[in-house]
């Protein structure tokens, strides 16, 4: 009988071990939401492959290590990803699906430009969609950084970004209280667009807080609405912000300072008020949604408006 209870506890011993080893392990099971449905991982990535400059800023952020990402042109912040010892794995745009298999990894990370190719790309491995919404901006920045400090045990970290973040946003707010009306034009091969609260860079207007020169802009988020110089002198805006593409991908060509230095603009309030801020053309035009990049953003239109 002893030896019957004696059997009896070694067995409900070596369950219970059993159980309380296996629940870690189960307990780091994820399902994660995101933009083009949901994605569930075993257990916490290893090996990350990225295609979205906005999840490589929030995951440099978190301290995150990244392995694979598309051969491109980084911001100065992230130009360590430019490195060999990262894996090249195709463009933002195409994917290289040979060097995304082989390099078998436990998720992949798209947005933005690289949406379109989620489906061919969750075939080869657990793939997640970071891509922002224009109509919350902010609220999905958050979102997607809550959202992978999560995926990779970093929500402390997440928490103490997005904690900088809303600060900065605080501070700008302020900034761009009584500052005037401002207008956002993009430049690129001799070629301006403007851009309106709802936009691609509405968050100029959106989360900054500065009130728009034009309530008439095209809602079209990608490539804004063609304008010319008589445009600008029309809309006197007292901010001019200015995106130079052509400096943000690395082409040659006239600088947008040169570009926009003539009797037309020269007329404007802006120009007169020494108010035209060029913004940092990386994160604006490359990054988009990283946490590290709006954060810096809000923090230079800040000092601009305060003239500092």
């Amino acid at each position: 009988m002893n030896t019957r209870r004696t059997f009896l506890a070694a067995t409900l011993t070596g369950i219970l071990a059993v159980a309380s080893f296996a629940s870690p392990l189960l307990a780091q099971e994820i399902t994660v939401e995101h933009a083009q449905g949901s994605t569930k991982l075993a257990s916490m990535p290893k090996k990350v492959l990225v295609f979205d400059v906005a999840s490589l800023d929030n995951l440099d952020a978190l301290g995150v290590e990244v392995q694979g990402m598309p051969t491109a042109s980084m911001p100065a912040h992230l130009k360590k990803y430019e490195a060999d010892e990262y894996e090249k794995i195709g463009s933002l745009f195409e994917p290289d699906y040979e060097a995304v298999n082989a390099a078998a990894p436990d998720l992949i990370i798209v947005g933005g430009r690289s949406r379109s190719k989620y489906a061919e790309l969750a075939k080869l491995a657990p793939t997640i969609d970071m891509s922002t919404d224009q109509k919350d901006f902010i609220g999905s920045v958050r979102k997607n950084m809550e959202t992978l400090g999560r995926v990779f045990g970093k929500e402390a970290e997440a928490k103490t970004e997005l904690a900088e973040l809303d600060a900065a946003l605080a501070d700008v707010k302020q900034a761009a209280s009584g500052a005037g009306k401002g207008l956002l034009i993009l430049t690129t091969g001799g070629k301006m667009s403007a851009y309106g609260p709802v936009s691609r860079f509405g968050v100029l207007h959106s989360a900054f807080g500065v009130t728009p020169a034009r309530d008439d802009l095209a809602s079209e988020t990608t490539h804004g609405q063609p304008i010319s110089f008589e445009f600008i002198l029309e809309t006197n805006p007292d901010w001019l912000f200015v995106i130079d593409r052509d400096a943000a991908i690395g082409r040659e060509g006239q600088a947008a300072a040169q570009f926009l230095d003539n009797d037309l603009v020269n007329q404007t309030t802006a120009w007169k008020s020494e108010q035209v801020v060029y913004l940092n053309p990386s994160n604006w035009y490359l990054v988009g949604g990283g946490v590290s990049a709006v954060k810096s953003d809000a923090e230079q239109v800040t000092k601009a408006l305060r003239k500092q």
